[in-house]
């Protein structure tokens, strides 16, 4: 089982499509609202960032 520990300790590290993943698996499976919030709010700031800088490299063409 993975703890909150254990997730907070390694979520910085993860990529975008690594915390998607996490986030899918914690859907499926445990459920948990706080580690699902807390997957939820990393993966938008990863998110955001990369759509960010998709978008200034457009407006930058």
């Amino acid at each position: 089982m993975t703890t909150w520990r254990s997730i907070n300790h390694t979520l910085s590290s993860k990529t975008e499509a690594e915390v998607l993943q996490m986030l899918n698996e914690e859907k499926n499976g445990a459920k948990r609202i706080t580690i699902l919030e807390r997957l939820h709010q990393r993966y938008n700031t990863l998110r955001v960032a990369r759509e960010r800088i998709e978008l200034l490299k457009e407006a930058t063409k």
